[in-house]
């Protein structure tokens, strides 16, 4: 899935004109300019994000408002009502990012320093897309139960936690704990994000070529985190597990795979997906799962050549491919589409329909703050999704666009309404808001940190952009 480092729009062009693409080599040199960039910038800036104040600071005698000894008041307040906390301070607004830098992107445990810079990136998006503020916390606790333990200990200071970039199997263990045993929204973007974002490209990807969820066969390549997130996803809006095929690094999931029965206890999830799908107990890798499959949903490996064109020729008629492995997809777009694929999604920016995580955690975690739901539910994800997906349909599907884009950013405040009003049906929220005020408040936090964010660059209390480095603008 795409993190927000996208390569420039328009490096190239609609893939289906086959000739005027641009060589491996030079898609290659494209990719690593955002790389080189980052290199200057980020020591230059010191970093993506600072603390900075929502009060006014008239002179220093208003600190005995913010500080001692007026704090004491609001203190005592929030002692005799926890509820308070909320009225009192920025805890409404604000979610801690937690990860302990084993799964950093494509780079696998490169450790908690090395992936704070991912994790300030993520706290930027969900400011400038959600207006939520977001706190980077890379942990030492590699340890499952420590990690639960560090996270449990931050619930009084945060309304949210996003987990972000934790290895699997301990993943789904850590996710699985904390939705239970906290008060507060846990949620783990590897997993649901992804499957959200996926499911409403689904959707629409189905609605183009006219097949329907229960019908389809699935390939789903890939048995990480989010590959079984969005099985879990697609199995509550219909899909027939039985029917789908999932692979691993050692091929398909099946029941005769001893290797994971031995393993049960350490990969459940895994086992789960040997026992409910894949009813014919088809055996083989990549090319068995996807001959006559109707959908290929891959996230591996970064390719090209992790699926083959040949493999593509297979499928079903009007097959779906979504090939989510960044920063080169699984297989080159043109290359699906060349083999008979009718639709191709990927997580870049420079190719249509891209399936981007920021598309849904910013308006979700909105949604989720702004009703104050003690947890992010499956259907609160089915909601965000489905209004994803309507967004899209309202501004007309075709082959090359099945999902809204990150520019579209009208569409934050709908997914944060969709989320917000799943919340009070499931009866999980604190607060109750109508439909028409979710909307006007999601709205208004977002063009304020939009707002925010244009003032400090046009006062150049953010300085600007070196011309060594123009962050791939011309």
């Amino acid at each position: 899935m795409s993190h927000g480092c996208a390569l420039r729009a328009d490096v190239l062009g609609p893939f289906k004109e086959r000739a005027h693409m641009p060589t491996n080599d030079e898609l290659l040199a494209k990719a690593k300019q955002p790389a080189e960039d980052a290199m200057r910038l980020h020591p230059f800036y010191r970093g993506k994000i600072q603390i900075a104040p929502k009060c006014p600071i008239r002179s220093l005698a208003d600190f005995a408002i913010w500080y001692t000894p007026g704090v004491a008041a609001p203190c005592k307040a929030i002692q005799a009502n926890p509820d308070l906390v909320y009225e009192h301070t920025n805890k409404a607004n604000s979610i801690a990012i937690v990860s302990d830098g084993t799964r950093v992107l494509g780079l696998g445990d490169i450790g908690p320093e090395a992936g704070l810079p991912v994790m300030e990136g993520k706290a930027l998006l969900f400011k400038h897309l959600g207006g939520v503020d977001a706190v980077p916390l890379c942990v030492r606790a590699k340890d499952p139960e420590d990690f639960i333990r560090v996270v449990k200990a931050l619930e009084p200071s945060f309304g949210g936690i996003n987990l972000e970039d934790i290895a699997q199997p301990k993943c789904f263990q850590i996710l699985d704990r904390l939705r239970r045993e906290m008060d507060i929204p846990v949620w783990h973007d590897d997993q649901q994000g992804t499957a959200t974002v996926l499911l409403a490209g689904l959707i629409n990807a189905l609605k183009v070529v006219g097949k329907q969820l229960p019908n389809i066969r699935v390939a789903i390549i890939g048995a990480g985190a989010a590959s079984v997130a969005t099985l879990r996803l697609l199995e509550v809006s219909g899909l027939n597990a039985r029917r789908t095929i999932v692979c691993d690094s050692k091929g398909t999931l099946h029941r005769q795979r001893h290797d994971i029965a031995d393993q049960q206890a350490r990969f459940p999830d895994k086992w789960r997906i040997c026992t409910t799908t894949n009813e014919d107990g088809l055996t083989g890798g990549i090319a068995e799962a996807l001959r006559g499959a109707d959908v290929c949903i891959a996230f591996s490996a970064p390719g090209p050549e992790i699926i083959r064109p040949e493999w593509i020729k297979t499928m079903a008629a009007d097959a779906i491919v979504f090939a989510c492995a960044n920063p080169i997809p699984e297989i080159w777009p043109w290359e699906a589409r060349e083999a008979g694929a009718r639709i191709v999604a990927t997580g870049r920016s420079d190719f249509p329909n891209q399936v981007n995580n920021s598309l849904g955690f910013p308006g979700l975690f909105r949604g989720t703050l702004d009703v104050r739901a003690r947890t992010i539910t499956d259907e609160m994800a089915l909601a965000a999704a489905h209004e994803l997906a309507q967004a899209a349909q309202e501004r007309g599907l075709h082959e090359e666009r099945i999902l809204p884009s990150m520019e579209d950013w009208e569409v934050v405040p709908r997914v944060a309404v969709a989320t917000a009003m799943q919340a009070q049906r499931q009866g999980v929220a604190r607060l109750s808001k109508s439909a028409e005020q979710l909307l006007s408040d999601a709205t208004a936090m977002i063009q304020l940190a939009r707002e925010m964010a244009r003032v400090l660059q046009s006062e150049e209390i953010i300085r600007p952009v070196p011309e060594i480095a123009r962050i791939g603008h011309s």
